[in-house]
């Protein structure tokens, strides 16, 4: 089989530009990645979750429980699965994802007291891996940004405006324990953390894209 890396983190972490940068890099070295992205949004199968996030089944991630929020991500992922990289993966190839499996870990979890945390991590793994049969990755990367920087992305992303932002963008108090949950599933499964926030005059921000890819690239190189 081929070999699965997964970037996650937060809202407004980077794990796009990471990803897209982390697959230049490769490129140039020689490799022959393909980078896919959850939610498929260009796909019919992420209606559910176009749904859930726009407010359509609440308006608060709170709205939907831990468990039919994930089947929404988890039936996304399966059908890209089979109409889109599986094929290439059992051939052999490098995948490169901007999420997965691992963003139900983070944003599920933080549904549920941290006492059931363990219990729908199993149950999450053994539906996605066993069950749907989707393959489980072979490296997470976590880029950790501090959940007040986060926000601040975010708004600087819709130039302030809430009302283009989704449920659980729109949700500090959620976003919070979206944090709390990704940084227990980092230590629990072994994810590589890379720290994405510094301070400068006294004001936590986002260390450079350039600084962040270094770090990145370096543990790919180990991994590749």
């Amino acid at each position: 089989m081929g070999k699965l890396i997964i970037f996650e983190g937060l809202d407004g972490s980077g794990k796009g530009t990471q990803t897209e940068l982390a697959c230049q890099s490769l490129r140039q070295k020689g490799y022959d990645p393909l980078k896919i992205t959850f939610p498929d949004y260009e796909s019919e199968s992420s209606a559910l979750v176009k749904m859930y996030l726009s407010g359509q089944f609440g308006q608060k991630p709170d709205d939907v429980n831990a468990y039919a929020a994930s089947t929404f991500y988890a039936v996304d992922r399966y059908a890209s699965y089979k109409t889109s990289w599986g094929s290439a993966y059992r051939s052999n190839s490098l995948i490169i994802s901007d999420r997965y499996t691992t963003s139900n870990a983070v944003h599920q979890c933080s549904k549920l007291p941290p006492m059931h945390w363990d219990g729908f991590l199993e149950w999450l793994f053994d539906f996605e891996y066993k069950k749907l049969g989707l393959p489980a990755p072979d490296a997470v990367i976590y880029l950790a940004v501090d959940p007040d920087v986060s926000q601040r992305l975010i708004a600087e992303r819709y130039n302030g405006d809430q009302t283009k932002m989704d449920i659980q963008e729109k949700d500090t108090e959620y976003l919070a324990r979206s944090r709390a949950a990704a940084e227990y599933c980092a230590r629990k499964l072994g994810w590589k953390r890379i720290e994405c926030t510094t301070v400068a005059d006294g004001v936590k921000t986002i260390r450079s894209v350039e600084d962040i890819h270094a770090e990145v690239l370096a543990y790919l190189e180990s991994l590749v």
